[in-house]
């Protein structure tokens, strides 16, 4: 007889979630046997839930629907946190499924139990159906919640007697929205602004960094004169060659404030006001120059690409927007760096690919390296929680497997979450991660000096990632993964020619000259 938890999973399919990134354990199995009989969802296993969370961001930022995680209890939620919150920050739909104890069996504290709720709630909302009959409508609505803008992270929480009870029926979808209309008075305070002859700057964030709402935004500022940002790590940023080219905000403060440094407008649209992402001493926190007036045209829980298209349309109806040109750089020679890494994906870079990027201080010139490549999506880090990068590259492949993933990854990064690569070669995805391997917490030694902390050689240490070295290509090639490791731009090329040129996930392992 079908129970609460075939009753959940038809509900979640119904909805269109039909991926489930899956970690579980004992108050979950009921869960785990009904996914036999609902063959629409596609379950797949990850050996850490911090994989599962991050793969969840990055279906969700291709797809554009939410997949769903299946975690066990509050320590395996705990253990997935770091990724939900830079799912938060990316403002991305996704169903957190997490099991709990059965709703008698709570009272006697038993050693895993904790407070899911709690924890859950800051990154999102949270659902705690008490009765099987109440489960099937607590999933619709958890569906309908997440793809409301602003997109957002919804933990439901499974009691297990919740999820064996039997007699429950599924229930039907409910409705969502695409974002409210922007209102006429913003939309006039904004044409006000950029029609005042004052400077003035767009800062694009969410689906704003899509290929129409860009091409709007460049009308915009072909028309008016205006300046155009995008956040310092986009969710999704469409770029390439025949898109029109937008600058990131710098990370460091002081590089963002040059940037920003005499605009009297800032217009907001799917973005926050700027801010440092730490505080320095001595250093400004929030970015905003003085004097200069802050306009939301699309707040989170608008259509920025609808208030985009009508300002367009308002202000530059016969304006084209500036697209990028088609330009690659030569393949490269010589040292391996991050520079030269950068030449070789943007001489190699297959047209609609995507690119995950937490390459850190080794990418600083991936960004200009692949300008105008054949278009292409960029995926980052949101939420500035390192761990991403090799999760997030699962989930994108699973949403898009015609399209090449190619990761851009960090070495100290890799190892908070390298359990990915069993998952790609298990799922047999298509991902090149190219493993930036300079044997450093490299931001991290650059945080130090920009603190102002003077160091000592035991503070040096800390930041050190060898004693003994660290050998990617073993990990991968551990965990079913084709892997090679290359020392010299030449080799590096010709790898990831190879790599881009097969089916399936391969690392190479770029050692970098010190």
């Amino acid at each position: 007889m079908p129970n609460g938890a075939h009753a959940l999973i038809q509900t979640l399919v119904d909805s269109g979630v039909d991926v489930c990134f899956t970690n579980p354990g004992t108050s979950e199995m009921h869960f785990v046997a009904a996914v036999d009989d609902i063959p629409e969802m596609r379950t797949i296993l990850c050996l850490f839930e911090g994989v599962a969370t991050g793969a969840a961001d990055g279906y969700a930022r291709m797809a554009d629907k939410p997949a769903a995680t299946l975690l066990h209890l509050g320590p395996g939620m705990a253990n997935g946190m770091a990724n939900l919150h830079n799912a938060r920050r990316a403002r991305v739909p996704m169903i957190n499924i997490v099991g709990d104890h059965a709703t008698y069996h709570k009272q006697y504290d038993a050693p895993l139990e904790s407070d899911i709720d709690a924890a859950a709630g800051t990154f999102g909302s949270v659902a705690r159906p008490e009765r099987t009959n109440d489960l099937a409508g607590a999933a619709a609505k958890a569906v309908a919640t997440a793809m409301r803008p602003p997109q957002s992270v919804v933990t439901l929480v499974l009691p297990a007697d919740v999820s064996w009870g039997e007699g429950a029926e599924a229930a039907p979808p409910m409705a969502t929205s695409s974002g409210t209309e922007v209102s006429y008075d913003d939309m006039t305070q904004v044409i006000k602004a950029l029609e005042s002859g004052e400077p003035c700057l767009l800062l694009l964030g969410g689906r704003a960094n899509r290929e129409g709402p860009l091409r709007d935004a460049s009308r915009i500022a072909q028309a008016t004169g205006a300046k155009l940002l995008t956040e310092v790590f986009p969710t999704r940023l469409t770029r390439g060659a025949g898109v029109p080219a937008i600058d990131r905000m710098q990370y460091l403060a002081e590089f963002a404030q040059a940037q920003l440094d005499g605009t009297k407008h800032l217009i907001l649209v799917d973005a926050k006001s700027p801010v440092s992402f730490f505080a320095y001493p001595e250093k400004a926190s929030d970015l905003v120059p003085d004097g200069c007036e802050v306009h939301v045209l699309a707040s989170t829980e608008s259509d920025a690409a609808d208030a985009l298209a009508r300002l367009a349309e308002r202000v530059a109806p016969d304006v084209e927007p500036l697209l990028a040109p088609a330009t690659r750089p030569e393949r490269p020679t010589g040292t391996l760096t991050g520079e030269t890494v950068a030449a070789a994906v943007g001489a190699l870079l297959p047209e609609n690919a995507i690119i995950v990027d937490e390459a850190a201080t080794s990418g600083l010139w991936a960004g200009g390296a692949t300008a105008g490549c054949p278009k292409h999506d960029w995926l980052t880090l949101t939420g500035g929680a390192i761990g991403i990068g090799l999760p997030l590259s699962v989930g994108a492949a699973v949403a898009a497997p015609d399209r090449p993933v190619i990761n851009l990854q960090a070495d100290g990064s890799a190892m908070y979450t390298i359990q990915a690569l069993w998952t790609m070669a298990r799922e047999q995805l298509d991902v090149t991660t190219i493993l930036f391997n300079n044997r450093s917490y490299a931001i991290l030694n650059m945080e130090l000096q920009r603190v102002g902390a003077t160091p000592g050689p035991k503070a040096l240490d800390m930041l050190d990632l060898s004693r003994p070295d660290l050998s990617f290509v073993s990990l991968a090639q551990g965990m079913g993964v084709d892997a090679v490791a290359v020392s010299t731009a030449e080799d590096f090329t010709q790898a990831l020619e190879r790599a881009l040129a097969e089916p399936g996930p391969h690392l190479i392992e770029a050692l970098l000259a010190r």
